[in-house]
């Protein structure tokens, strides 16, 4: 009775070899555990090393910004100024210059991006109802009905909603979807490398302070570092190891005034005109077609949307842009007639009451103020729509800002 029991060993092992397939299998069976666990990780080092990359120009401009603070506070101020009034003067507004500078710089890289909040997004038996149906023109009326009660006007370049496939949600205007985030950033400027960010709503004002601010920081070294650069250039002060330091100094800051100045007056001209870097590229489309500048409201209001009202925020980095990043007021004289939110707030004209998932939204606050000092909405008459457009919808009248 011993010796048969021996062959029965082997039997669990029999078990799990053809509860995976087989005998021949066995051997197969174990393996893609192990290389699944090492497709995660090598996509755990994939991601990190990414991780890494992204993070050096920031590392960079810290690493030139330390060096600039040795250079203009130990060598240039401390050990070959003289003058003691010159060397508290440079000293004060130096760290004046380089505190703001930081602390924008701070904001504009630690500050979130803002993502289009739940009302964008599909119902789950709308998302299944999309994945399901393969006709586009049932897709189209399905996103028609989710933005019935959305402050949304601007279309694709074919007419239809825009909606974003990997977020699934309809993309408020000024919205993209950024490819390096992997997420719908609102009124999404740029994805900018040297602030490992992408730069929207939420921190647009801080990166134009971080430009302004650094620009400054620039011209202020190289003007005060001019006079000592000329008189080591000519042999009029004693070869030091301050020499390099400030020779380089300049040359560095003068180098980054003039990169700093064109695309600080580059972002300065969007702001005026009320448009994004993607906006300026490719003007955002409506109903009625390309209308690139369709968010412009005049100087006064395109910059107050940017900083607000309160002036003693403007060159603070903190926060004081207008609305929430989801609706912006036009300076369409005819809105969309299939969107029924008014830019003046006011209710719904035809209400939706199939769609409860999106109520209606109209425009904060702060956004339908910049419609009170120079413009007035007005509706016109019934019959008088009807001989000229032959609808019922009100008409939008703006003034022209003066």
């Amino acid at each position: 009775m011993a010796a048969p029991a021996k062959p029965s060993a082997p039997a669990p092992a029999s078990t799990s070899a053809s509860s995976g397939g087989g005998g021949s299998s066995s051997s197969g069976a174990a393996v893609p555990p192990s290389r699944g666990r090492s497709r995660s990780r090598t996509g755990r080092v994939r991601r990190r090393c990414q991780w890494l990359v992204s993070w050096v120009p920031v590392f960079f401009i810290a690493s030139i910004l330390a060096w600039s603070y040795y250079a203009y506070v130990a060598q240039l101020c401390i050990l070959t100024m003289t003058n003691i009034g010159e060397k508290v003067m440079c000293l004060i507004t130096y760290h004046i210059f380089i505190a703001m500078f930081l602390w924008s710089y701070w904001k504009t890289i630690f500050t979130l991006p803002m993502n289009p909040s739940k009302e964008f997004h599909l119902t789950y038996a709308q998302k299944e109802f999309l994945n399901k149906e393969p006709r586009s023109e049932i897709h189209q009326e399905i996103l028609r009905r989710a933005a019935k009660d959305l402050p949304i006007y601007t279309r694709t370049m074919s007419g239809a909603i825009r909606y974003c496939d990997r977020c699934q949600l309809v993309k408020p205007d000024r919205c993209h979807h950024c490819s390096v985030c992997d997420k719908c950033i609102l009124k999404m400027d740029h994805h900018c490398p040297w602030v490992n960010n992408c730069v929207g709503f939420s921190n647009y004002k801080f990166f134009l302070l971080f430009l302004a601010y650094s620009l400054l920081y620039c011209l202020f070294i190289a003007a005060t570092d001019l006079h000592y650069f000329i008189r080591f250039w000519t042999n009029g002060l004693p070869d030091t190891q301050a020499k390099f330091h400030i020779m380089f100094l300049f040359f560095a800051a003068a180098m980054f005034s003039v990169s700093l100045s064109s695309l600080f007056g580059y972002h300065c001209w969007l702001v005026s005109k009320n448009k994004s870097t993607l906006e300026a590229f490719r003007a955002p489309i409506f109903r009625h077609g390309i209308d690139k500048n369709a968010f412009s409201l005049g100087f006064t209001k395109n910059l107050r949307q940017v900083f607000g009202d309160e002036k003693k925020l403007w060159l603070l980095p903190i926060f004081s842009s207008q609305g929430d990043g989801c609706s912006f007021p036009t300076c369409l004289v005819n809105q969309d007639p299939e969107q029924a939110v008014s830019p003046s707030g006011r209710g719904n004209l035809n209400k939706n009451e199939n769609n409860p998932h999106f109520p209606s939204k109209p425009l904060r606050d702060s956004q339908s103020h910049l419609l009170t000092d120079s413009q007035s909405w007005t509706e016109t008459g019934a019959n008088a729509e009807k001989n000229k457009l032959g609808t019922s919808n009100p008409a939008l009248t703006i003034e022209n800002e003066t």
